[in-house]
């Protein structure tokens, strides 16, 4: 009787409200977590290998992959990155200056810069991209899973423990 009880209190957490969480949630979304930290630690490490600080990557990625067009304006680049505006100011002149990215003035507003990368940007980008997506592919099977499990409530996860 008393195990009965120690494992049903694992089970759920009680929160302030009174709202029980079963414990499961918190066991797909840490594994989530982890899973996302393993591809984000990769990513890391193939731009530095590349020679370009994470940072450096995420603003080329960002760049070539705005949706809709190949450029992007500063302010959206420094949304895209969740930084603020002068971060996003200094990451660009230190790519400008190694020749990965290029600033323009828009033609209807000499006042709007936007931000192109260079062949030598996409080449780079393209290397360090590849080497992501087979990471990515390693552990999508992983993701799917905990994507699976939360959003699909009990069930997913009675499938997940049963299967």
């Amino acid at each position: 009787m008393a195990s009965w009880r120690l494992e049903r209190k694992l089970e759920c957490v009680t929160t302030r409200r009174g709202a029980r969480t079963p414990k499961w949630v918190y066991e797909a979304h840490a594994g989530f977590r982890f899973a996302l930290r393993q591809f984000l630690r990769y990513t890391e490490r193939t731009a530095r290998s590349a020679g370009l600080t994470p940072q450096q990557f995420q603003v080329l990625l960002a760049v070539q992959g705005f949706p809709g067009r190949d450029w992007v304006r500063v302010g959206e680049l420094a949304k895209r990155l969740q930084v603020l505006h002068h971060t996003a100011v200094g990451l660009v002149d230190g790519l400008v200056a190694r020749g990965l990215i290029v600033r323009e003035h828009a033609r209807t507003d000499r006042r709007v810069v936007l931000l192109h990368l260079t062949g030598r940007g996409l080449r780079l980008l393209k290397r360090v991209s590849a080497a992501n997506r087979r990471e990515l592919r390693r552990l999508t099977p992983q993701f799917m899973r905990f994507l699976e499990r939360l959003a699909g409530g009990k069930t997913a996860a009675a499938r997940s423990r049963s299967g």
